[in-house]
């Protein structure tokens, strides 16, 4: 299971910042995330010419795991989750991860105390292993549905 512990590995909070002083950086993330969200809900990436085309859809004809992901991202913004996990499932599942995430931060950042999140070995393994098969899948004639 993924931890979330402090710099001495018990959740310490021994000089951190607390309040709202500690709150800029994860504040400043979701700024950064927001404007790019808003960049790519307001410039439709349906459209051809506002994006670079997947080098590796380009060269080779197949779709990488974030193929879609930027068509996920615009209908995520305007509300379409049906379209938005069509174009890209695993990128609309890491839309809703981050949020988790990024809220478990700026608790821990209010509190003054550090997010790390430890993963063990297995963990990044079985991450490696589903974007592996999502891949894969997502090329083959049955997996057509999980193609962009």
């Amino acid at each position: 299971m993924p931890q979330l512990t402090g710099p001495s590995g018990e959740g310490s909070s021994q000089g951190s910042r607390k309040g709202w002083k500690g709150l800029a950086t994860p504040l400043g993330i979701l700024a950064a995330v927001a404007g790019a969200f808003a960049y790519v809900g307001t410039v439709d990436p349906n459209e051809p010419g506002h994006y670079p085309v997947c080098p590796l859809l380009k060269l080779t004809g197949t779709f990488c795991p974030g193929c879609g992901g930027l068509r996920s991202a615009h209908a995520f913004v305007h509300g379409d989750l049906g379209a938005a996990f069509s174009a890209n499932a695993v990128a609309t599942a890491g839309y809703f991860l981050f949020a988790v995430v990024w809220v478990l931060w700026l608790v821990r950042a209010w509190r003054g105390q550090p997010l790390r999140i430890r993963l063990a070995p297995a963990w990044w393994w079985a991450i490696g292993t589903l974007l592996l098969v999502f891949t894969v899948v997502r090329n083959l004639p049955f997996g057509s549905a999980l193609a962009p």
